[in-house]
């Protein structure tokens, strides 16, 4: 089933390997069609027309990439592919051995290649996906029960259970820009300028620089911002110590949501060990998708909690810093204090 347009492009912009096969993406202007994990520049959006398939592509005069071999989708891209339609259209979720059945493959080696394709194993895909649709769901009119349910979840318990931690606040107040919700903030100042960090009861969900009470507001209108606070200050005074001496991170909690491509490549980044870097191309192969660096480069600005989630300890390729959401000058200084820690 062919995708809408934008989602189509989307996956394009991500050189989402996940949609080979599932479409392909002609380009007008040089005659040539390739799937959406193809590595080369891309297009501007008016010259791309999606075809369903390679024969529809040719049937309107375009030829296959070269580079990319749009036509020559492997036995194990074809497998995954598959296994992602099953694990979404089922009610259910799907046991690993009978989703290895259907490929002809053993569990174990299925995991693997499922693994290497799209970054998760196929349980944390289907926890992932519908973690997505609820949070989805949540944002829209309607009751949360049945969001819920319509997510994939047995009942709320198990969104509940599967889901604490993850969405940092109750779903009614997800669903109504954290109506609810109670937020605590502060800005303080650092050896690196004026700091923002906000958090919920579960953890840190926002950490800044040259930010203020604003960036709440945008985010969560309807919840309640409380400055400072005195069971707020002993966590506030973790994530200073943090960023005047960096180091491990790991014991201060924090409440972040994204996709699980965009938590997958946040996981990576906590990986990396203070004084070292990575490049965008490393970053996107240890997240299972070496060609989607643009994309891995795009979840790394998505990321909310600077310092704590460190995006500034990715690089170019060469050595050049590349960009970085609150100026160059920040990153530098990180990364200089944690080379000499």
């Amino acid at each position: 089933m062919m995708l809408a347009d934008q989602d189509a492009w989307t996956a394009v912009l991500a050189r989402d390997r996940a949609f080979d096969g599932r479409f392909v993406a002609g380009v007008l202007t040089t005659g040539i069609y390739c799937r959406p994990s193809c590595a080369a520049r891309h297009p501007a959006r008016h010259n791309v027309r999606f075809f369903a398939n390679g024969a529809d592509a040719r049937a309107a005069g375009l030829r296959p990439c070269k580079r990319c071999l749009p036509d020559d989708v492997s036995r194990d891209e074809r497998a995954v592919l598959a296994a992602i339609q099953a694990i979404k259209s089922a009610e259910q979720p799907l046991a690993l051995a009978a989703l290895a059945a259907e490929t002809g493959y053993s569990p174990s080696h299925f995991q693997r290649v499922f693994t290497r394709h799209t970054g998760l194993s196929p349980a944390a895909y289907a926890r992932a996906l519908m973690a997505e649709r609820a949070a989805e769901a949540l944002t829209g009119e309607g009751k949360v029960t049945d969001a819920i349910y319509a997510a994939g979840y047995s009942g709320p318990s198990r969104f509940y259970e599967a889901n604490q931690g993850r969405l940092g606040m109750t779903p009614s107040a997800w669903a109504n820009g954290g109506k609810g919700a109670t937020i605590h903030w502060a800005v303080v100042d650092t050896s690196l300028g004026q700091m923002l960090v906000a958090a919920t009861a579960k953890g840190v969900c926002r950490l800044s620089f040259n930010e203020g009470r604003e960036a709440l507001e945008e985010r969560f209108p309807k919840a309640e911002l409380i400055e400072g606070g005195a069971e707020f200050a002993a966590l506030l005074k973790s994530v200073v110590d943090a960023v005047e001496a960096p180091g491990d991170f790991s014991h201060i909690p924090l409440d972040v949501k994204g996709t699980a491509f965009q938590e997958a490549v946040w996981r990576e980044l906590q990986r990396i060990p203070a004084g070292e870097t990575r490049t965008y191309a490393e970053l996107a192969a240890a997240v299972g998708k070496p060609k989607a660096v643009r994309a891995a480069g795009s979840a790394n600005g998505a990321n909310n909690v600077a310092v704590l989630i460190p995006c500034h300890r990715v690089i170019r390729t060469g050595g050049h810093l590349g960009g970085y959401a609150y100026g160059l000058e920040i990153k530098r200084k990180l990364l200089e204090k944690e080379a000499k820690s």
